[in-house]
Order: structure tokens, then sequence, then C-alpha cells
């Protein structure tokens, strides 16, 4: 079963999600500038609100190059000295097949359950010696190509294939079956893809409805301890801002999640019921301290289906105009998915549920109207779940 969730969501004065330049994203689509709101922003806002939406915490991972420096904080608590457990740290990842730069983070971010750390300081333990020969060895290799070379810039060390013991001890230290995050989002490593998990649930960039074009505030401040007789303001700049209706989307894929989680049914339900609550109520942080743009979403549109996806961006490919920009948009995403429907068949489809704050029921023909945000979730994960 596939569980989609479509959403408008509208924002005042806000720059949730910035570029490189500090604007906020944006893109063309349909010939014109809309606002934008990347798919990785909106996934780390929704894995940061899955313990709210009932994950226990012990089944969500962590994304980080920090596996040195914390492995060694914990063989530092074992007793061992803290110097020679980074470098022991470091040397066990080696051996186990993942890059370490000469800072002691990982080449990669790298998505990790939350008992990895502690498999990884066991492993240490229980192998010091082998990986304390191999770290001697490899001192005494750098040395010897030092003196040959001209240059002070270490050697970049080769990447080793791990023994079958090694290689075993890697996957229980890097399973991601109980981390339903991962199971959600997946996992990549381009060179060690025997860790590589496919993600259960696909989000979509988050585009405006309508064209959006970004706008300036003139902002000034002024020192509170300046004498009243000095004028003029002791700073000032602009910020970046824009206003735009969403359109967002996101889909999971329930036989996906079941596989990632090696077949935990109670799991797979937790991780379901808590993707489809927090990307509801997933806002991205950016500048929201001096924006404060919490509005929550005012449109629904969820599907559940036995195959296929249908992201509905298309009904916006001709910019929405005029003042009722949620109304219209909310007209145009109903409209669309009727069209669909009346051409593709309705076989795959097993329940479609829908509601609209701001909008009559009456725009809602190819959907079951809900009225309440409790009623939309239970009537999508009752279904899907019960398929699955």
């Amino acid at each position: 079963m596939i569980l989609e969730l479509h959403l408008l969501q509208s924002f005042p004065v806000s720059n949730l999600n910035r570029d490189d330049l500090g604007q906020p994203k944006s893109a063309t689509f349909g010939g014109v500038p809309r606002a934008r709101i990347s798919s990785q922003s909106l996934k780390r806002a929704a894995r940061d609100l899955f313990a709210e939406h009932g994950l226990d915490p012990t089944h969500l991972g962590s994304r980080t190059k920090r596996l040195v420096t914390k492995t060694a904080e914990v063989l530092g608590e074992r007793g061992h000295d803290a110097g020679k457990a980074a470098e022991i740290a470091a040397e066990a990842l080696h051996l186990l097949g993942f890059g370490v730069e000469q800072t002691q983070l990982t080449q990669y971010l790298l998505f990790v359950g939350k008992d990895a750390i502690d498999l990884l300081a066991n492993f240490c333990e229980q192998n010091w010696s082998a990986i304390d020969k191999s770290l001697t060895e490899a001192k005494e290799e750098a040395a010897k190509k030092k003196k040959t070379k001209s240059s002070n810039k270490p050697t970049k060390r080769a990447k080793v294939k791990p023994s079958k013991e090694f290689a075993a001890a890697a996957k229980r230290i890097f399973d991601a079956t109980r981390a339903a995050d991962i199971a959600l989002f997946g996992r990549m490593i381009a060179d060690n893809t025997d860790f590589n998990v496919t993600a259960a649930s696909q989000v979509a960039h988050a585009l405006s409805t309508h064209a959006v074009t970004t706008e300036f505030d003139y902002y000034t401040a002024v020192d509170d301890l300046k004498r009243d007789a000095e004028p003029g303001a002791d700073m000032i700049g602009t910020i970046d801002f824009n206003s735009a209706c969403y359109y967002r989307y996101a889909n999971l894929d329930l036989a996906q999640l079941a596989k990632n989680l090696d077949g935990d049914d109670e799991l797979v339900a937790a991780a379901a019921r808590a993707w489809l609550g927090a990307f509801i109520h997933a806002t991205p942080g950016g500048k929201q301290s001096t924006t404060a743009a919490r509005t929550m979403p005012e449109t629904f549109l969820g599907t559940v289906r036995t195959r296929g996806a249908w992201n509905l961006a298309n009904a916006f490919l001709r910019p929405v105009t005029g003042t009722d920009l949620l109304g219209t948009s909310t007209e145009r995403l109903f409209t669309h998915f009727k069209a669909l429907r009346d051409f593709y068949g309705t076989e795959d489809l097993r329940t479609v549920v829908g509601a609209a704050l701001s909008c009559s029921n009456d725009t809602l023909p190819t959907a079951d109207v809900v009225t309440s945000v409790g009623e939309f979730t239970s009537r999508l994960l009752a279904t899907a779940l019960d398929h699955a």
C-alpha cells in the first residue's frame, strides 16, 4: 500500500529555507518564479517531530560525522585514555571500511541507529590489540612515505576491504532495522553500498502555487546605552523574505517500510503514524524567531493506493492568480485530481480523504470529507495498515 499526503499551506512574511545568499529558495515552474522549500528541509522538520507523534526515541537514528569523537567519549567513560581511544575508534572505522578524515570526522554524514556508538565502542574493546597493531603499522608506513616526499601533506589512506569477521561486526553496528527514520528516509553510502537503505518515503520540494518575487526588509537598530543626543542607527541591513501558498506532497510505501524494519508490524504502524502526523505539522525553522510564520495547512488530500503515486503539482503549472490564492489553489488541486481519476481510473485507489478549512465542502467532490485532523489521519492509517 502507498499512502499519499497532499497539503496546501500558506505562509505570511517568512524565509523558511534559505539559499547560499540568504534568500528564500526558489524555482521556475510553469515559466514563472516560485517560492520553494527543499525536500531536505521538510524532512528534517518532520524528523524533529517524530518523537512527539509517538515514535520511541530508541527507534530514531542520528546523522553524524562524529562517530569517532562520540565513541572515544564512551571509551573514556569506560576508563580508557581519551587520546588513545580516539585513535582506536578512527582506526576501527577504517578497518570496518569507512573513511575517516584527519579531523577525525567521517567522510560522509552517516545515518546510524541509536546504539551504533555503544556497539562501535564494544567492537573497539573486543578487538583492541588487532586495531592497535593496524594503527601502529599505519603510522610506520606514513612515516616512511613522509621521508621520501617533499610535501608535509598527509597521505590519504586507501580504504580496505574488511575481513569476514569485521564485515559481520560492521553489519551489526550499522544495522538500521530498528531505526524508523532511516527506514523512512533511507541511507546512501556511495562507496559502501552494502549499508544502503532504500527510502520508504518520497518527499517533493514544496512549491508556491503562484508566482512569487523575493522582497526585502530594511531594518535599523539603536544602541540602548547610546546618549539621546547622538542621532542615527547603530546597525542597518536588509533581510530577504517572501509570502506564499505552498503545495506540499509526500508519499510512503508501506511494503518498503516493512521490509526496512524487518517485518516488525508494530514498529511499521508506529512509524507510519508518526510520519503522517509529523509531516502535517512540520514547519522549517528558518528565520522563525524574526517572522513567527507558524501557520498550519488548511487544505488536505490523502489517498491510499495499491500502486503508483500522483504528485499533483501540475495543478499549478499555470500559476494561480487573484486575491484568494488558497481558495483558488484548493479548487485547482481537487479539479486536477478528479481529471486524473477520470482518465486513469480508480482501481488502484482504496481511500481518498479530504478537508478544506477555508472552502466549502462542495469543493471536494472527489474525496470523503472529514472535519478534524484526527479523523483525517485515522481514516488513512486504518486503510493503509489493514492492507499493508
